[in-house]
């Protein structure tokens, strides 16, 4: 399967450019289980210093979050960012299909490839972030890795960060209360701490495979490209792709 896009193609990798640590990477997703947790950060943050900076800067306050605070507190903020009373998930097929059968036809082809490179997947699912980043410098297939970067995780990583917004965290906090009457207690100062991780990998993504956002409908129908009497315009309905689309015609499509 060849890819389908090129997205600035001079800074994908090559055989000159190595990809970032995406495994080390990882462990800015992973439950912090204990202490060992914040050595974890520290040395993620002190590996994109040398190899990142500008994702290094991105991190900083995340990594001073995690020094001055105990694993309690980080474990609870944890929980409250993508598992109880969430902001937002770490499976991505989720984030980028919901309950669609997509997301099914995701996770068959994504369980192919984890098994094809020997990445264990251990407790969870096949689309689960952390499983993702270790699978991308295990994969053989350089137009595979690209599209599942550039397909997957870039457009799931803008997604969830936006998620991080106080105006869609409130709207989240009013709907959970209305369910479940109670919303768990929390520091303001750290709500949306972990969106400075999303950030970083989003920097690190983009630095090895590059990153193109998709027009906005506005902008577009602003600058009179839905004007079908404009040679150079589109329908701005079929013309700008949604990722779901694009995942299933081009990643999804059988061998």
């Amino acid at each position: 399967m060849e890819a389908k896009i090129d997205i600035n193609k001079k800074d994908k990798p090559s055989a000159v450019q190595a990809l970032m640590n995406y495994e080390l990477l990882a462990n800015l997703f992973l439950y912090p289980e204990n202490e060992l947790y914040k050595r974890k950060i520290r040395d993620v943050y002190e590996y994109l210093l040398k190899t990142l900076p500008e994702a290094a800067e991105a991190l900083k306050g995340f990594m001073e979050f995690t020094t001055t605070s105990s694993i309690v507190e980080i474990q609870e903020l944890f929980l409250r960012s993508f598992d109880v009373q969430a902001i937002t998930t770490l499976d991505i097929g989720f984030i980028l299909f919901g309950e669609d059968y997509k997301r099914g036809k995701l996770l068959v082809h994504l369980n192919e490839e984890h098994r094809k490179a020997g990445n264990n997947c251990e407790t969870e699912l096949a689309d689960h972030l952390p499983n993702l980043l270790r699978l991308l410098p295990k994969m053989n297939d350089e137009a595979i890795r690209g599209e599942l970067a550039t397909f997957l995780l870039l457009p799931a990583v803008v997604k969830m960060t936006s998620e991080f917004s106080y105006e869609k965290i409130d709207k989240k906090d009013v709907v959970y209360k209305k369910h479940q009457k109670v919303i768990l207690e929390y520091s303001p100062n750290y709500r949306t701490v972990y969106q400075k991780c999303l950030k970083t990998l989003f920097l690190a993504l983009k630095n090895d495979f590059g990153y193109e956002p998709e027009p906005d409908k506005k902008s577009v129908e602003a600058q009179g490209l839905n004007d079908p009497n404009n040679p150079a315009s589109y329908n701005a309905d079929s013309g700008i792709k949604d990722f779901s689309q694009r995942i299933e015609t081009d990643i999804l499509t059988d061998k």
